[in-house]
């Protein structure tokens, strides 16, 4: 089963190879997070898309676009459909002329083809839970849920819990 995902941000780690990462996460259920190791031009071709940045001419994504358009065909959604030995697998599902075809791809293109076009991105079960993390609230988050929970505690009597 599949599940849907939304695309959280492209990142370049500090690390010694600065490797970059898509960072998706589930937008229901427990919000595991998929980070994805991909390569320096695609994490380019995501960022200019997420900062609606145009370049004078068009991108190879860009381009994918454009000639789904030109042929009528449509982006009905992009799938993570496996791991197999650190490798991440992808497809990207077309329709055109009353036909769904898919198409195998590297996650990253079918990414940047995806937010370009604003299609779902899906990722399946078997990849979650293989790959997927429970994403640990960061040092500002966790500061505010301590402090909600100071506040709620200030606050609460009871009175508030009786049936």
């Amino acid at each position: 089963m599949a599940v849907e995902m939304e695309l959280v941000s492209v990142e370049a780690p500090e690390r010694p190879t600065r490797t970059p990462v898509v960072i998706l996460r589930e937008t229901t259920g427990q919000r595991r997070i998929l980070p994805i190791f991909i390569g320096t031009p695609e994490a380019q071709a995501i960022a200019l898309s997420l900062q609606k940045i145009e370049t004078p001419r068009p991108m190879t994504h860009d381009l994918m676009k454009n000639l789904l358009e030109e042929i009528g065909a449509r982006v009905e959604r992009i799938t993570v459909t496996a791991l197999r030995d650190g490798t991440f697998y992808a497809e990207i599902a077309l329709s055109a002329h009353g036909e769904i075809r898919t198409v195998s791809s590297r996650p990253s293109d079918a990414i940047a083809l995806a937010i370009r076009i604003g299609s779902p991105i899906y990722a399946e079960e078997e990849v979650l839970d293989e790959a997927g993390r429970i994403e640990q609230p960061d040092e500002e988050q966790a500061e505010q849920m301590v402090e909600e929970f100071r506040e709620f505690i200030d606050h609460v009597n009871p009175e508030d819990f009786a049936t």
